[in-house]
């Protein structure tokens, strides 16, 4: 008989919890994010955050969609398929100048992580130019960090060769010069034999954050407190994933198959190296910080350039009061 009572007792208990969780899982509030590429360690603190439940000790249910060559992410963040969005700099200003209701809260990246990769030899960007290296870039690269590269050290557009994503032209003739990210495409080129010469552009002066936090003016008039929660949660991700980044590792590597443990060990220990999330402001004003020099000095390049069509104020562009009261520190 006490058996039975105990066996009683325990599924009724048994039975709350059930019903607790799903209550609690009922009460969180359901948030889509799309990301700029393939799962991979860049965004690492974003998988974190949804791993080891951070998300929902903030209240919130994140859903993370993948980008990739065929998602134009600002037109599902605009049409209401995604809540907030991985973002950059320069697009999301353009899209303002276009009048799309978009706003970035944060920036996960302090520097972009944009470069120009030489082989061994090459000792600086002012080399490259003046030897007129042929120069591998995308087309999206005439509309972003090209027109630095002209302005600052006299690249010309003779030197450019189309660029198709693809390291093998690099390894092929040690007298060209390519971008990539520097979280990746150096990998592919070391398991290719030739140590490279990376210089990262945002160590040079190139200004845009990277990997912002976007959104609507819609989400940040009807739900406030939701994307401030969702760039705390980040950012605590983020600290997270630098002290262990199994869990994040765990949910990227589900999401892209193809992704291996070395091209993440590689990418984080270069996230860190370069200090890509936790140097610059980062350091002292707590991850994600953003400040209105940095957007003022994009803002003046981009116009100096012809990069920006119309004129805008740039504070229509950004918000300062999303970032966390108090700075999540590396």
């Amino acid at each position: 008989m006490k058996l039975k009572k105990l066996m009683i007792g325990a599924a009724a208990v048994a039975g709350m919890l059930s019903f607790t969780t799903q209550v609690l899982a009922k009460d969180l509030e359901k948030i889509t994010f799309g990301t700029n590429w393939f799962a991979q360690a860049e965004h690492g603190g974003f998988y974190q955050a949804k791993a080891t439940g951070i998300y929902e000790k903030y209240g919130l249910d994140v859903d993370i969609k993948m980008g990739g060559p065929q998602v134009n992410g600002m037109q599902l963040l605009v049409a209401g398929r995604v809540d907030m969005l991985m973002g950059y700099p320069m697009a999301s200003i353009n899209a303002v100048s276009q009048g799309m209701p978009v706003i970035t809260v944060a920036g996960v990246f302090q520097k972009d992580p944009q470069s120009i990769i030489a082989h061994p030899g090459v000792e600086s960007l002012q080399e490259i130019a003046d030897k007129k290296l042929p120069t591998y870039i995308a087309t999206s690269a005439h509309t972003s960090f090209y027109p630095w590269l002209k302005a600052k050290y006299g690249f010309t557009d003779d030197m450019v060769r189309p660029y198709t994503f693809s390291v093998a032209p690099f390894l092929a003739d040690d007298g060209i010069v390519q971008q990539g990210y520097v979280t990746s495409e150096p990998y592919a080129i070391k398991q290719g034999g030739v140590e490279p010469q990376v210089f990262l552009m945002a160590d040079f002066g190139y200004p845009p954050y990277a990997e912002t936090i976007e959104t609507t003016q819609k989400m940040l008039k009807e739900k406030p407190e939701v994307v401030k929660k969702f760039v705390q949660a980040t950012m605590e991700g983020w600290v997270s994933y630098f002290a262990d980044p199994a869990p994040a590792n765990k949910l990227i590597k589900k999401a892209n198959p193809e992704m291996t443990d070395e091209q993440l060990a590689f990418s984080l220990e270069t996230l860190k190296k370069y200090g890509l999330v936790t140097g610059g402001d980062a350091a002292e004003q707590g991850i994600g910080v953003m400040t209105d020099a940095r957007w003022n000095k994009l803002y003046t390049l981009m116009k100096e350039e012809g990069l920006l069509k119309k004129d805008i104020d740039i504070k229509d562009v950004y918000s300062l009061d999303y970032l966390p009261e108090e700075p999540v520190l590396p």
